[in-house]
């Protein structure tokens, strides 16, 4: 009888509300329809006292009350919940929590974030319905194929700024000026650490380029990993919420809130437990015992979102460019760069599988080489860097990620470095010395074994400061300082103002310019005959026919109350793309006449003014100075998302066109 998930009844238990809806559609969009909530282990257990059946159990680790491995415990021990399937979902992955969990009798672990297909494989493995045999096991696999004398060279990263010299060395390879002998390099975007973790353990890629803590981990527990390459040094940012209430006494902004790390396994989580160490607060991972700041681990390119849907997030840590995005979009405010709480430390590192360092040598020494070409490139060329850098970080659009963002995360006097990569092994145990003295979190490493120098001491020849150890700020007054002073002025003020900087085009309307962001345009045409619809707002003119599509026109001047519709002989419609109540479709906006493409800089832009109560400027991004006067920029979604009937007028060819 084939497997129907419409009969399997789940237990979810997970107590952060925005993933556990997150969960749910996952679950749903794989048919699972039975689906009971509960926010922690006590709660589980509860239901599981009850009358509901029960096929599968998905539970969060680390929870208030009765976490998920303390939730296992109780299930196996319980004759008549022993033998329900258990699957373990947790962003932290590091490999003493995992061996806890298996001996404790999980059935499979599913890395947080997951896709549809991640989740799915492992609730197939938890149900008993696959094999993890069939997955790669991280045993060697001994010399890859060669093609035209190169061997594929299969390097994992996530969407961060520290793996840009990936992104960078990918670019001057394609334009030829980098030509390698040796290797055929392909890069694998991942949405998270615990993929990438898992991929480089497994053996799915030969290399990644992996937060420092959780590679000397792997390699702890027996991984044929080493360390060849740092991947950058600083580059991490610490923003708080921007929400009310950051006075004196300061530090009570974060008490009993929680905060986000992208990894349990993390620097990000060593400097935020050495800030708020030092400001006189306890921290500690969410569910494990008595905190004032408790932590948990959200992916990167999640951590924005799921502050602003969480009232009690007090912030998060983070490798750029997300905090300064987070920043310019209004989400958040600047506490701190990573830098300044310990110089010139390390992060990310290149990890590679010792079954294609040693077979491929040659190619080894090739590719470390040249990423240390390419973080000369971007120290000496951050606006080109940052060009490349949105097209490689953010490929789908899917960060919204801009390059005067990028390009001023580059440019930080105190941010990412990627001059010298060298791999400095005292910077590499303090930090291993930190977390498991200070954290007791992993075990002590053998960094002499771990750290395969050769290949640096060849590509960075012309180091000068390499051997000299950053200087972590454990013992002084760096932490308060960051803590009080005003960091919106010191620091943090232009970063507020780098979304909206860009290309715009301007246009008149009642001799008034305004500017909607080009990026956004899809075409300008002349005013064509309009097709009214019956019973439409006045502002809502009705719908044109543009080359077999049906586009809704909604005219401006009427939509501002600035009079007769637009009917001049230099008036036209501009075509534009437009997130309305979550459907992306093709709208119209009827204007005086089109003027030019200005180019706009932070320097240039003035928040909105203050109209009083009676006066809506939600749909005016901010104002902007230019050479011939003052231009308000649009927020044109906001503008357009007013009227949800505009989606009754497109056609079906556009809406297929949208999806």
């Amino acid at each position: 009888m084939a497997f129907d998930p419409k009969n399997v009844q789940i237990l979810l238990v997970e107590d952060t509300a925005v993933m556990r809806k997150i969960e749910i559609k996952t679950l749903k969009a794989l048919g699972f329809d039975g689906i009971v909530e509960a926010v922690d282990g006590d709660e589980a257990i509860g239901i599981l006292q009850g009358d509901r059946k029960v096929d599968l159990i998905i539970s969060d680790w680390n929870m208030p009350n009765r976490d998920g491995y303390e939730l296992l415990c109780w299930v196996r021990a319980t004759a008549a919940t022993a033998t329900i399937p258990f699957l373990m979902a947790t962003g932290q992955g590091d490999k003493a929590q995992e061996k806890k969990a298996v001996d404790a009798g999980v059935d499979a672990f599913v890395a947080k974030p997951f896709n549809e297909a991640e989740l799915k494989s492992k609730i197939d493995e938890a149900l008993g319905l696959v094999s993890a045999e069939n997955e790669p096991t991280g045993q060697p696999q001994g010399p890859r194929k060669k093609v035209n004398g190169r061997v594929k060279l299969k390097v994992a990263h996530i969407q961060i700024t520290d793996h840009l010299i990936l992104g960078v060395l990918k670019h001057l390879i394609a334009k030829g000026d980098l030509q390698p002998q040796h290797f055929e390099l392909e890069t694998v975007c991942m949405p998270g650490w615990n993929p990438v973790q898992d991929a480089l353990e497994k053996g799915a890629v030969d290399a990644a380029l992996i937060l420092a803590p959780i590679a000397m981990d792997l390699y702890n527990f027996g991984v044929p990993i080493k360390l060849t390459l740092l991947a950058h040094k600083n580059g991490s940012i610490f923003v708080r919420s921007n929400r009310e209430g950051y006075a004196e006494p300061y530090a009570d902004y974060f008490r009993a809130h929680s905060f986000y790390i992208p990894h349990k396994m993390s620097v990000h989580h060593m400097l935020a437990h050495l800030f708020f160490s030092s400001i006189g607060l306890t921290p500690g991972m969410v569910g494990e015992g008595q905190s004032d700041v408790n932590f948990e681990v959200v992916a990167p390119i999640k951590m924005q979102e799921f502050m602003q849907s969480n009232h009690t997030a007090a912030g998060f840590m983070v490798a750029e460019p997300l905090g300064t995005k987070a920043i310019a979009s209004g989400a958040a405010d600047l506490q701190f760069l990573s830098s300044e709480l310990w110089e010139n430390h390390p992060c990310c590192v290149v990890t590679m599988r010792d079954d294609f360092i040693e077979p491929h040598t040659e190619a080894v020494y090739e590719f470390t080489e040249m990423l240390v070409k390419a973080g000369k490139f971007i120290d000496q060329k951050p606006e080109m860097a940052a060009e490349i850098g949105v097209a490689f970080l953010d490929p789908n659009k899917t960060l919204g990620l801009k390059v005067p963002v990028l390009k001023n995360v580059l440019s930080e006097v105190k941010g990412i470095k990627t001059g010298d990569l060298y791999p400095a092994i005292e910077d590499l145990r303090t930090m291993n010395d930190y977390m498991v003295k200070r954290m007791r979190i992993g075990t002590p490493v053998d960094l002499e074994a771990f750290v395969d120098t050769r290949f640096a001491d060849a590509a960075c020849k012309d180091r000068v400061s390499s051997n000299l150890p950053g200087y972590l700020h454990i013992a002084d007054r760096t932490a308060v300082d960051l803590l009080t002073r005003n960091t919106r002025v010191e620091s943090g003020g232009d970063k507020s103002k780098l979304n909206l900087e860009g290309k715009y085009l301007t246009f008149s309307l009642d001799g008034q310019q305004y500017g909607i962001d080009i990026l956004r345009i899809k075409e300008i045409v002349g005013m064509l005959p309009i097709r009214s619809i019956p019973q439409a707002p006045p502002y809502i003119r009705g719908v044109i026919s543009l080359r077999g599509r049906t586009i809704p026109i909604i005219d401006l001047r009427v939509k501002f109350g600035l009079g007769a519709p637009a009917s001049g002989d230099r008036s036209c419609i501009v075509v534009l793309d437009s997130d309305h109540a979550g459907q992306a479709l093709s709208i119209g906006v009827a204007v005086d006449s089109v003027s030019e493409v200005l180019t706009i800089r932070s320097s240039q832009i003035d928040p909105t003014p203050k109209f009083g109560a009676r006066i809506d400027t939600r749909h005016i991004l901010a104002m902007a100075k230019a050479e011939k006067g003052i231009r308000m920029l649009l927020d044109i979604d906001h503008v357009l998302q007013e009227d949800e009937r505009l989606t009754r007028w497109v056609s079906p060819e556009d809406e297929a066109h949208a999806a």
